[in-house]
């Protein structure tokens, strides 16, 4: 993880390549999810017919897509990671960027489907803390 802060400013300018970074991300955990799903219920009814015959071939496809989506997410997840911000709900879209306000690191909070970073929260709190960003925060500025 990285040590970089953010100043608001610098965090806003980041929203539109982060968001399509994560769009990708959901975008793939759903194709994983939903290939993971039909594995099981290909599992169950193999089980609950003691056994039976498939047609491998679409299930191999299905296989080699999951793969596919799998890195799409861990590349978006690790440019994401790179650049210093910090996942903190995939499925939600949740991102939180440390800031340095006053000498204390606080962390940004930006939801997707939101057009702003409008909120914040202490470190040890969550999303259920946060606040909205009031002018100190607003005014903080790079001390690195």
């Amino acid at each position: 993880m990285s040590d970089r802060t953010f100043t608001l400013d610098e965090a806003q300018s980041l929203l539109p390549v982060l968001e399509s970074l994560l769009r990708t991300a959901i975008s793939a955990k759903k194709l994983i999810d939903e290939v993971e799903a039909e594995m099981q219920a290909l599992s169950h009814h193999i089980f609950l017919n003691g056994g039976t015959h498939i047609d491998v071939v679409p299930l191999a496809r299905r296989k080699a897509e999951r793969a596919k989506a799998e890195q799409r997410a861990k590349d978006a997840l690790a440019e994401i990671d790179s650049i210093g911000v910090q996942v903190k709900d995939l499925d939600i879209g949740l991102l939180d960027f440390p800031c340095d306000v006053d000498g204390r690191i606080i962390l940004l909070c930006w939801k997707l489907g939101e057009k702003s970073i409008t909120h914040w929260h202490g470190t040890q709190e969550g999303f259920a803390g946060r606040k909205p960003i009031d002018e100190r925060i607003a005014r903080a500025r790079k001390t690195n």
